[in-house]
């Protein structure tokens, strides 16, 4: 039966396989393990699938480098038990609250600054939506702009740098995680200002949605701004020293590790809080490799049924210039991500999608940048959109078609701002450029 398919068809059998399995809620680990396993095996036999396994399994997360991923998820456990989400929201609040709408645009601000240091979508989702929406709601905003601030803003965790997600597209493909990292700066301020222009405009069609509020005295606003001192610190020492070269990414991430430990034990005044902590990076740095492992499997069957080369082949003979190549590419991504989280869309299609952008020459950087913000409107976007449910789990008063409507004006300023950036390369790779 094998060989009545040519072997590329096993590829593309797999690959659909895949998705189905994903599509079903099986865990992408095991989904990725499964098809890379039994699919090694139809081609080639038990034995030699199960010695590439073990041999690409054990090679996938043994390089140093990847001690990265758990000093990173350190950092951003540490900082969620310092409780510096409340003293962001307060120093954001200080600036723009007074303004009509000002209060979704400082939850904006403060998730922008909570996810450069947490580095994860949902825990920024997560998070502000028990420091923001009870304030927003006593204050008289509307659940729909509301609910669309946080699930947007809790959006800018996966681009502006510490990003999780970037940190895996770099392992996965080879790509300078430092250079992915400062390149997400830029994309981040603009999806960070596009955002506000987002509340600007809910509020100019509903002017209902937000009530006028005093402008507090200035010393209150000085202190609630003195109060985010630690993560501007943080944050600067973190990107500063990836920026200036006096860090590399490990030794940024430990140093990002030590100041959130810091701060947790200035927050708690013991070590209390450690064992949770720990126990909690453990099972995210846990789960992360054995994706990592799930990956190598489904790797090495692909590689076998030479599907990527093929693909690159029947692209080349498409005529397509590589900017309509890459913007098909941006409008497939949109698509998975109304239906699958972006974790899942990067481990699933780097296999078969980066050989295609290598061979058009595009600068991986760039592309990942682009990539990851595709992504990320897959997680504010119906019907999945991981953020929406997690809002809605935590206000249960509120209908998730609600949550919909409030969120679209955000939906619309994130595929202009991926627009701008396939528009205009510069914006995504100049502060590379930069980079000593």
């Amino acid at each position: 039966m094998v060989e009545s398919f040519p072997i590329e068809a096993w590829g593309g059998i797999g690959f659909l396989s895949l998705l189905a399995l994903v599509f079903l809620r099986v865990p992408i680990a095991i989904a990725m393990a499964a098809v890379g396993l039994v699919g090694g095996t139809l081609l080639t036999g038990i034995k030699p699938t199960g010695l590439t396994f073990a041999s690409s399994a054990f090679e996938s997360v043994f390089p140093y480098s990847l001690s990265v991923i758990p000093l990173f998820i350190l950092m951003g456990v540490f900082v969620t038990h310092a409780d510096l989400s409340q003293r962001l929201y307060d120093g954001m609040h200080a600036l723009v609250g007074h303004w009509r709408g000002g209060l979704a645009q400082a939850t904006i601000g403060a998730c922008a600054m909570f996810g450069a240091i947490c580095g994860s979508s949902l825990a920024t989702a997560a998070t502000m939506t028990r420091v923001a929406m009870p304030e927003m709601r006593k204050r008289g905003y509307q659940d729909g702009l509301a609910t669309g601030a946080i699930a947007a803003g809790g959006t800018l965790g996966i681009l502006i740098p510490p990003s999780i997600i970037l940190l895996i597209y770099g392992i996965l493909t080879g790509t300078s995680v430092g250079k992915l990292f400062i390149a997400g700066l830029i994309p981040g301020l603009i999806g960070t200002v596009f955002y506000l222009g987002a509340v600007r405009y809910s509020v100019w069609r509903n002017p209902t949605s937000a009530p006028n509020e005093a402008k507090p005295p200035i010393s209150a606003r000085l202190r609630q701004l003195i109060g985010v001192w630690q993560v501007v610190l943080l944050f600067g020492l973190v990107l500063g020293g990836i920026y200036t070269g006096w860090f590399s990414t490990i030794e940024a991430a430990a140093v990002g590790a030590f100041g959130g430990l810091l701060a947790a034990t200035l927050r708690h005044r013991s070590l209390s809080f450690l064992p949770a902590a720990l126990e909690e990076a453990a099972k995210t740095t846990a789960m992360i490799f054995l994706i990592i492992v799930g990956t190598a499997a489904f790797n090495a069957f692909i590689e076998r049924t030479h599907l990527p080369e093929t693909i690159v082949n029947y692209v080349a003979l498409t005529g397509l210039s590589p900017m309509g190549i890459l913007v098909l590419l941006m409008l497939i991504y949109l698509a998975l991500g109304c239906v699958m989280d972006g974790l899942s869309v990067i481990f699933v299609t780097i296999p078969i999608v980066f050989p295609l952008v290598q061979s058009l020459g595009i600068d991986p950087v760039w592309f990942g940048i682009l990539l990851v913000c595709a992504t990320e409107i897959g997680l504010i976007t119906p019907p999945v959109g991981m953020n929406l449910f997690i809002i809605k789990g935590l206000t249960h008063d509120i209908s998730i078609r609600t949550i919909w409507k409030g969120v679209a004006p955000f939906i619309v300023a994130d595929v202009l701002r991926l627009a701008v950036l396939l528009t205009f390369p510069m914006l995504t790779l100049y502060l590379t450029l930069q980079v000593r």
